[in-house]
């Protein structure tokens, strides 16, 4: 009787030790909220302007571009292809270039996964550059 006790009392402290050290040891709400990336700037546009209803091979320049940001012709991302992190190109289709006026231009750095705990980057835009349709 006293050796089925003592089996007793050796398990449940076991179990209790068991139950404890995966508490300590285990799941953790320590995630870290996403930062801002890094925010691009765009010093010019290449050519400035074009005449309505023809397309336009765009070249960005300007500072901290992602190898995968977006250039956003009037709020509408475009096709971009990365040169490097002061040029980013998109050709404007036609239909985007067909009213006269001024058209914001902005490049957006994409947001960035975390690693274990969370974190990363959320998506930052440039400051609008005007592009002029004649």
């Amino acid at each position: 009787m006293k050796t089925l006790f003592t089996m007793k009392l050796i398990s449940t402290t076991l179990l209790v030790g068991l139950i404890l050290f995966s508490l300590a040891c285990g799941y953790s709400k320590n995630i870290m909220p996403p930062a801002a990336g890094t925010t691009p700037t765009i010093a010019q546009l290449n050519p400035p302007s074009a005449t309505a209803n023809n397309a336009v091979q765009l070249e960005v320049d300007g500072t901290s571009f992602a190898a995968n940001a977006v250039i956003n012709f009037n709020g509408t991302a475009m096709a971009t292809t990365f040169v490097n992190a002061t040029k980013l190109q998109a050709t404007i289709p036609a239909t985007a270039v067909m009213n006269p006026g001024a058209v914001p231009v902005t490049v957006t750095n994409p947001a960035v996964a975390g690693g274990q705990y969370g974190g990363g980057t959320t998506a930052v835009t440039s400051a609008p550059m005007n592009f002029t349709v004649n």
